[in-house]
């Protein structure tokens, strides 16, 4: 009897991130569902027969508390979230930026530890693939927004190093630049100046692409992925 395998999503919302739970459980994965607040995705959990967890991703024993209560080790981890504090840099409040750094790069290291001491238990050639949703902040910092570069400049960071250390292990990690706005129920789609369609990116249509990896060959495994919308300049 084949198990069916299981996806972690950490960082659970509206938006990209109930596209993923909804690819996965379409995929045949059982999901578990972690958000700071876990009755805001009571529906979504619902809906895909997920269960839920209320976590804190940048607290050591909060990841470690959800990692070890798992039924099953797990084939797929997402991390999702991420921290903005926008300004000036002479007028950033240090603790703000202290925090949103913890939550883009210090809860990705727990999660991804967490993920790696779990999948290297698994066997086979693949053990599990590990994703990081990044954006073009890892890439180019922006004016006004040093604390999201900082957090996703090392999240890239970390990705690149355990890609090294855990593919020739059977493990599979990769980060995905979101090169662009993402459309959710709350941020619909802008206006192009031109008016061409499309313009922001579908979050069905990321987490296809995220289901692309998890299925890759280890023969021809990425480790980083750009998505961005067709009308961008670069």
């Amino acid at each position: 009897m084949i198990s069916t395998p299981l996806a972690v999503i950490v960082g659970v919302g509206d938006g990209l991130s109930a596209s993923l739970a909804r690819a996965l459980s379409g995929a045949g994965y059982s999901l578990v569902l972690a958000a700071r607040n876990a009755e805001k995705i009571k529906g979504l959990a619902a809906e895909t027969g997920a269960k839920t967890a209320a976590m804190d991703a940048t607290d050591p024993a909060a990841v470690r508390e959800l990692f070890d209560g798992l039924a099953a080790t797990p084939r797929v981890v997402i991390y999702n979230p991420s921290a903005r504090v926008r300004g000036p840099i002479a007028d950033l409040d240090p603790e703000e930026v202290r925090r949103a750094i913890e939550v883009t790069a210090f809860g990705a290291f727990l999660t991804g530890q967490a993920a790696a001491r779990k999948m290297l238990e698994n066997t086979g050639e693949v053990r599990g693939t590990i994703l990081f949703t990044g954006a073009s902040a890892g890439v180019k910092g922006f004016a006004n927004s040093a604390p999201f570069a900082m957090g996703k400049f090392a999240q890239r960071g970390l990705t690149q190093a355990m890609a090294r250390e855990l593919h020739p292990q059977g493990i599979h990690v990769v980060w995905v630049n979101i090169d662009g706005g993402i459309r959710n129920p709350k941020r619909p789609e802008r206006v192009d100046p031109e008016g061409k369609p499309d313009s922001m990116l579908c979050p069905d249509a990321i987490a296809r692409a995220y289901l692309g990896l998890i299925e890759q060959d280890r023969s021809a495994w990425s480790d980083e992925l750009i998505l961005r919308p067709w009308v961008e300049s670069f």
